[in-house]
């Protein structure tokens, strides 16, 4: 199937390692150009060497208000355009409502919440028809995680967010989706089982919840990532797609 991505230009957040590499992966793979970021330059850089010459990348932190407009630019001055962004972050520190301090709720908010708001922002009012703004959320979505409370809190509130931009900007002919991965074998989710006594059974566990039976990988999420940025999906918008091996059963 061809997603129509030769040529189209992508700025892809947190993208030197997990879900967001896994994506400027696919995307490069079919014939996109990406603009990815991360918080160290050299780690930009090197993730960028890697997909070769349609990859640059640019050393941001999306709390950084400056940071949509440099990565927009990039786009621009390294590939000629700008058709779209993934919008991805790291996880917030794991916790409990006791564990969590005032810092960490206020770090996240600004990173998670707030510079994935500017993002967006800052995108529609560049964007054309065709255009698209993808986030990359979480399950905790539909279903809060045990010992993720900050995630749990946050998330939900953005993927509202994005149904709201969907709306507002569908009649332009921009679409907004958003991607909720659940239990994918990363490095996030591989330091997240590592805090339980017991790592193997805390998976064994996991994975007996999972319909498949199984973690996902970051190229089957980078797949999906890269059909619903793509002209492929040009009539989707304002969906959330669990990217979950099945684990979300309502409607």
């Amino acid at each position: 199937m061809d997603l129509g991505l030769e040529g189209r230009v992508y700025v892809v957040t947190g993208a030197t390692r997990g879900l967001g590499n896994a994506s400027a992966r696919e995307l490069v793979a079919d014939g996109a150009k990406v603009v990815l970021t991360g918080r160290d330059e050299k780690r930009a850089a090197d993730a960028a060497a890697e997909l070769g010459p349609n990859a640059v990348g640019v050393a941001v932190d999306n709390a950084d208000p400056e940071a949509p407009a440099r990565l927009i630019a990039a786009a621009r001055e390294n590939f000629g355009g700008f058709d779209g962004i993934l919008i991805s972050v790291g996880g917030p520190a794991p916790g409990f409502l006791a564990d969590n301090t005032d810092e960490q709720w206020e770090a996240a908010y600004t990173s998670v919440f707030l510079g994935a708001v500017r993002l967006a922002r800052a995108a529609a009012a560049e964007l054309e028809a065709g255009g698209v703004i993808g986030f990359v959320l979480s399950g905790s979505v539909h279903e809060p995680i045990p010992g993720l409370t900050i995630s749990n809190g946050l998330r939900p509130g953005l993927a509202g967010f994005a149904k709201s931009v969907a709306d507002e900007l569908g009649p332009r002919g921009i679409r907004v989706v958003g991607l909720l991965p659940s239990r994918i074998d990363t490095d996030r989710v591989r330091e997240l089982d590592g805090l339980s006594a017991d790592p193997e059974a805390t998976r064994a566990a996991n994975e007996s919840r999972i319909p498949l039976r199984r973690y996902g990988t970051p190229e089957e999420f980078g797949r999906t990532a890269a059909f619903l940025l793509s002209p492929a999906a040009s009539y989707l918008t304002g969906i959330m797609v669990p990217v979950d091996g099945g684990m979300r059963h309502g409607f």
